[in-house]
């Protein structure tokens, strides 16, 4: 370049001409902007503040009072994070936003958090479907799985309950540094070698 600077990127135009050298420089750009990924999820949630959607709350202060229940019930950080994520998907994707917010946190999470935030839209329809036409008991499709009871819990303790405008939630900013260390290395990814048994 004119200044003498030179940019460490790949050279080739499609992937069937990409060499060693080219991959690695992406992986060395990647790790440039490692946990920049958590500033970007912050940001979504920004955007429900002041979205009421029709409820009491706005879909910020639920997420918030939702993980803030988790955590002062003594639930692990990953189980916290997936709380406070839980409807990350209400404005994006409001036609499945369950799905979203288990896509986003899948390869941090354990299979059972993955489960339980994928299928929690469903099994919060327990307490209003019935007031919309739709079958209440939709959930009970997965009557028997392990992680039954273990969603039904999350969305009775900490999720249906979580539209108090009175309720103490702590700060957004509380719960940054558990998402950095529960979003830090992933648990599984098609980019991640196995690990040797």
């Amino acid at each position: 370049m004119a200044d003498g600077t030179t940019h460490d990127r790949a050279t080739f135009t499609a992937m069937t001409e990409g060499t060693e050298a080219d991959w690695q420089a992406i992986v060395r750009a990647g790790q440039a902007h490692r946990g920049e990924h958590v500033d970007r999820i912050l940001a979504h949630l920004k955007l429900l503040d002041n979205d009421y959607g029709g409820f009491n709350v706005d879909r910020l202060e639920h997420s918030l009072q939702t993980a803030t229940r988790a955590f002062r019930a003594g639930q692990d950080e990953e189980y916290v994070v997936c709380a406070l994520l839980h409807d990350i998907g209400d404005i994006l994707l409001p036609a499945s936003h369950a799905e979203l917010g288990a896509a986003i946190l899948k390869p941090y999470i354990s299979e059972q958090n993955h489960w339980m935030l994928e299928k929690h839209g469903i099994f919060q329809g327990y307490y209003f479907f019935h007031h919309l036409g739709l079958d209440r008991d939709m959930r009970e499709e997965w009557r028997g799985h392990p992680w039954f009871e273990y969603t039904a819990q999350f969305c009775h303790l900490y999720d249906q309950n979580s539209f108090d405008p009175a309720y103490d939630s702590m700060p957004l900013e509380a719960f940054a540094p558990m998402m950095r260390r529960v979003m830090e290395t992933p648990k599984s990814s098609i980019y991640r070698k196995p690990q040797a048994a």
